[in-house]
């Protein structure tokens, strides 16, 4: 039996199999994922270091 996913969560998914690493700290947490948020055309896909908090933001404009 197959599973439909959207490809916003498809997209998510990969961003969370791939080996994060904070670009500020240098951490590479096991544990975090990213989050999902929309607004209207857009899309933000946003990482938070668990270790010092920094955040890194992916957004997909819809046109």
């Amino acid at each position: 039996m197959s599973v439909h996913r959207s490809p916003f969560e498809r997209l998510r998914t990969k961003f969370d199999e791939s080996e994060p690493q904070c670009r500020q700290c240098g951490s590479q947490p096991a544990d975090a994922g990213w989050r999902v948020t929309t607004s209207g055309r857009r899309v933000r896909y946003q990482f938070v270091c668990p270790t010092c908090d920094a955040i890194e933001t992916k957004e997909i404009r819809l046109g």
